[in-house]
């Protein structure tokens, strides 16, 4: 058994252009511990979405390999939730069904899945719109909707690719303090990407930079700030001294990308 949920192992990932190969990643190395919450910021182009989509086994890494929980990711599995930013919700199922679909998919009974989809669907704060439809939903509804799917089947990584980078400020704030009781409440590793070092902060043990491309990671800073966390610990001197020192960092790489 591996000491690590997550081992990513000389991943190298690049695609055939019209123009030649193109180098999205180049030789990342990193392992995630158990229940660690990890954040991924880091100039635009630099492979974030595509270091979380090897992960997720949604595409193959060009060479070296991706191991969670000891086994090699050869494609999507049961051990791997993901969130999205665009919901992807399905429009025609309710939300008790959607947050069910993945566990139909594996199997579970039907009376089962009742259960366990309206455990999530409260723990995310939806009980009251169960019977409703994506449409009849805000943004933020939709996303949590997303959260709870992705928890349902009891995934040992939940995987996140900007879930809330389309929403209103204060739906955003909303998610995040959401996001983190629910993390604390079920302890799963998370890895999540975003461009807002703020969040990042916010919701970390820690947080990983990646340099200009091809992405590298360039870093990774502990962040000691104590849970439970709130909005209110962003108006800590310590919250301000790791935002404005990892900014600083994921600013210089954008300069390199603008040279």
């Amino acid at each position: 058994m591996s000491a690590y949920e997550i081992e990513i192992k000389d991943v190298t990932k690049s695609y055939e252009t019209r123009k030649g190969d193109f180098l999205a990643l180049d030789t990342v190395n990193l392992n995630v511990g158990k229940n660690e919450f990890i954040c991924v910021v880091g100039p635009s182009g630099c492979g974030k979405t595509t270091l979380l989509n090897i992960i997720a086994g949604l595409i193959p890494a060009s060479t070296g390999q991706v191991l969670v929980k000891g086994e090699r990711v050869e494609g999507p599995g049961k051990g791997k939730g993901v969130v999205f930013q665009q919901y992807a919700l399905y429009p025609w199922l309710t939300v008790q069904k959607n947050v069910e679909f993945g566990l139909k998919m594996h199997g579970v009974a039907k009376e089962e899945r009742a259960e366990i989809a309206a455990k999530y669907i409260n723990m995310v704060g939806l009980s009251k719109f169960a019977s409703a439809y994506p449409k009849e939903l805000s943004g933020g509804m939709k996303q949590r909707v997303a959260i709870a799917r992705a928890y349902s089947t009891n995934p040992d990584v939940l995987l996140m690719d900007e879930p809330f980078g389309a929403l209103d400020a204060q739906t955003r704030a909303q998610l995040q303090e959401n996001l983190l009781k629910t993390w604390e409440a079920e302890r799963k590793t998370c890895f999540f990407i975003t461009h807002d070092v703020d969040e990042a902060v916010l919701l970390a043990t820690k947080v990983i930079i990646m340099s200009a491309g091809p992405g590298r990671i360039r870093e990774m800073v502990d962040i000691d700030l104590p849970y439970p966390r709130t909005q209110k610990t962003k108006l800590s001197d310590r919250f301000n001294e790791l935002k404005n020192d990892i900014w600083n960092k994921v600013y210089r790489e954008y300069l390199e990308t603008a040279k």
